[in-house]
């Protein structure tokens, strides 16, 4: 989830957004945060805005998009992991476990671009020398000042010398894009509750509860960056777009997630989304629903 930059001066506040680098993003547009302040040992106020026109995260039936949590946590990784323990440019950070807890009466969106304040602690925090190697971030959200809920995250810090012995042959970007599996075609969106197909992330099969997994390495969102493995946020909107395809035509608000990653998704072979319970139960729109990501 990394590109290699230059170090610029570490942000503080800023107008509009911080310096692309920290969060690992080439495209301004793509950039959430705007502001972040040590409060103390291990603990950070970071800001955000979420905007109201983003080409992927923009808000549907009124409310902003739950997945713009995820976005937004994400963004803290690099960012808290450069600025403030020292990790430097050209490292990589990788999720091991994501979750968040949200009231989603605080989505309403009010026809302006939504302000965020996210109250992080972190912990575990664990060194190899003198390079952060993992931690745990915890966070408290608010958006407009009403709070929203919680999210908590783990991750690694990969150096360029350790990410291609733990990579292998896939760590070759170029060769990882090569091969990677063409582009099935994809649900209507509707399903999928997206206005776009260019945005489905999904491919129908024979049974409702398995879909393959579509990776547009062109999406302007989802492959801000060149990358050699499917990324994360791609598989938490698959998550997403599979909920709603088994719950239709209940509209479905992702009040809460828990995710584990244990390997890397490659580009190279297909991935199934499989989800339980099956498309005909009846509280598949009320109720937790399990997916699971299968590759090989």
């Amino acid at each position: 989830m990394s590109i290699t930059a230059s170090s610029p001066a570490t942000p503080t506040s800023f107008a509009t957004s911080v310096p692309r680098q920290y969060v690992h993003k080439r495209a301004e547009s793509e950039v959430l945060l705007n502001g972040w302040l040590p409060v103390g040992e291990n603990r950070h106020r970071v800001t955000a805005r979420w905007p109201l026109g983003h080409s992927f995260y923009g808000p549907t039936d009124g409310l902003h998009d739950p997945l713009l949590v995820a976005e937004t946590v994400r963004q803290c990784v690099p960012l808290l992991s450069h600025a403030a323990y020292g990790v430097p440019f050209g490292h990589r950070q990788t999720w091991s476990r994501f979750g968040y807890r949200i009231d989603p009466a605080v989505l309403a969106a009010t026809g302006t671009d939504a302000a965020v304040e996210l109250r992080i602690t972190c912990s575990d925090v664990l060194r190899r020398g003198s390079r952060l190697a993992s931690l745990t971030m915890n966070a408290e959200l608010l958006v407009d000042g009403l709070f929203l809920g919680t999210a908590h995250t783990t991750f690694a810090n990969l150096s360029p010398a350790v990410y291609p012995r733990l990579r292998g042959p896939y760590a070759d970007l170029a060769e990882a894009t090569r091969r990677a599996v063409p582009l099935a075609p994809p649900m209507p969106p509707v399903q999928v509750a997206r206005a776009e197909h260019t945005d489905v992330v999904l491919s129908p099969t024979n049974s409702p509860a398995r879909h393959q997994l579509r990776v547009d390495l062109s999406h302007p969102a989802l492959f801000d960056h060149p990358v050699d493995h499917v990324p994360g946020m791609l598989l938490l909107e698959a998550a997403r777009q599979a909920t709603h395809a088994v719950a239709r035509p209940r509209p479905v608000v992702a009040t809460a997630r828990e995710a584990s990653f244990t390997r890397y998704v490659e580009l190279d072979a297909p991935c199934w989304i499989h989800t339980e319970p099956a498309a005909d139960t009846p509280r598949a729109a009320t109720g937790p629903v399990r997916l699971s990501a299968v590759q090989n």
